[in-house]
């Protein structure tokens, strides 16, 4: 099984269009140490030719365009792609607007939890991507789902469970429980096997907690892409850049008694990377204390074009 990191930051990329903070500056002046990074989304495949995308970034034009293994055969047919199949984690704008891009009449599936999947089906932007071409399949939660695409088995098995989180930013709701309307299914984690091998992955992007439920579902995994978005949880407010926190957005932190670093530490996964980050978390800044503390704590940071192979 192969997977390739296509964009490693969280939403707006790095650097953000309109951010001219401390760590955004500095990647566009070119400074050492820092390396630009696009939207949120990973790859994987278990052949190397049929391809299943995990999140669809704004981005996804760029990302294809620098992945050789997921643009047309130079001797293949006028229209053709090796993207079989999209699984989105949340409604989150970076992680579904990439879907827009992906018309023109191109057969693949679409995998979602009910909840995103309603969201889709609400705006009608999304009907560009025509039903008769493009299939959307709702996830049954915490049972395996083989994923085929194009009327073809793509070899992968995706568990999808429902994780701490909150709904996406704009279908916030106020309500006295202050959960902004957010249900289970709204942000979710999968479990990705390979059919062949039994090779497994975890991918998480997006994470609130590190609850005991999912403590003991990624206990002792061979890999896992988690949520790395904030080093602190108030590193936006201290730096001037939002008025939120990690924990309001949904984001569990990198650092702290309560942060992913910590609540993984005797849970025994053998490989751990970083990916959804933000454009104001220090570990960007390679020469940085807090990347030396993340990698000093076994951990790693994933970059655009990074690829695992289990």
């Amino acid at each position: 099984m192969i997977i390739k990191v296509l964009g490693s930051a969280a939403g707006g990329g790095f650097p953000q269009w309109n951010c001219n903070g401390f760590h955004s500056s500095r990647v566009r002046a070119g400074e050492a140490g820092y390396k630009p990074r696009l939207q949120s989304s990973l790859a994987v495949s278990a052949n190397g030719d049929d391809w299943v995308l995990l999140n669809a970034s704004p981005d996804i034009r760029q990302q294809i365009n620098e992945t050789p293994e997921l643009q047309p055969a130079r001797s293949g047919p006028l229209r053709a792609s090796p993207i079989k199949a999209v699984v989105v984690t949340n409604a989150d704008v970076d992680h579904i607007t990439g879907l827009l891009s992906l018309r023109e009449g191109q057969p693949f599936t679409i995998y979602a939890s009910d909840r995103v999947l309603a969201t889709l089906n609400s705006n009608s932007i999304f009907d560009v991507l025509a039903a008769d071409k493009v299939k959307r399949t709702v996830f049954e939660l915490d049972k395996p789902t083989r994923i085929e695409g194009a009327g073809t088995d793509l070899g992968l098995i995706v568990e999808a469970f429902a994780v701490p989180g909150k709904i996406a930013l704009f279908l916030e709701k106020g309500g006295a429980d202050n959960n902004f309307g957010s249900r289970d299914g709204d942000t979710i984690g999968l479990k990705v096997t390979d059919s062949k091998t039994g090779k497994a992955f975890f991918y998480i992007p997006g994470v609130a907690e590190i609850d005991p439920p999912l403590a003991d579902k990624i206990r002792g995994a061979d890999l896992i892409f988690l949520d790395g978005t904030l080093f602190t949880d108030d590193e936006m407010l201290t730096q001037g850049l939002l008025n939120k926190t990690g924990k309001r957005m949904g984001h569990i932190s990198v650092s702290g008694p309560d942060g992913s670093i910590a609540a993984l530490s005797s849970l025994n996964v053998k490989r751990r990377i970083y990916v959804h980050i933000n454009n104001s978390n220090p570990i960007l800044d390679e020469n940085s204390e807090a990347r030396k503390v993340v990698e000093a704590s076994g951990w790693e940071v994933g970059f655009d074009g990074m690829e695992v192979r289990l």
